[in-house]
């Protein structure tokens, strides 16, 4: 969880740079348009830029999260 803000982007960021990640999950909050979609664009490429090689997956609610990860780390 990050804050909407460019707080939470800086947090993402650190975190990004602190492990090497396999997949990143964004929750769906995060892609409610519109007043979500410029900060949603903002994290996709933060991602992107401190984890290059991480896939990236959405999951529809908290309780998916693990199974959306799991479509793009290969465990089932």
């Amino acid at each position: 969880m990050i804050a909407p803000d460019d707080s939470g982007i800086a947090v993402l960021a650190t975190q990004l740079v602190e492990t090497d990640y396999d997949c990143v999950v964004i929750g769906g909050g995060l892609r409610i348009p519109p007043k979500g979609l410029l900060f949603f664009e903002r994290v996709v490429n933060a991602i992107h830029q401190g984890a290059p090689k991480a896939a990236i997956a959405f999951n529809t609610r908290p309780q998916d999260t693990a199974e959306a990860a799991a479509r793009w780390i290969g465990a089932d």
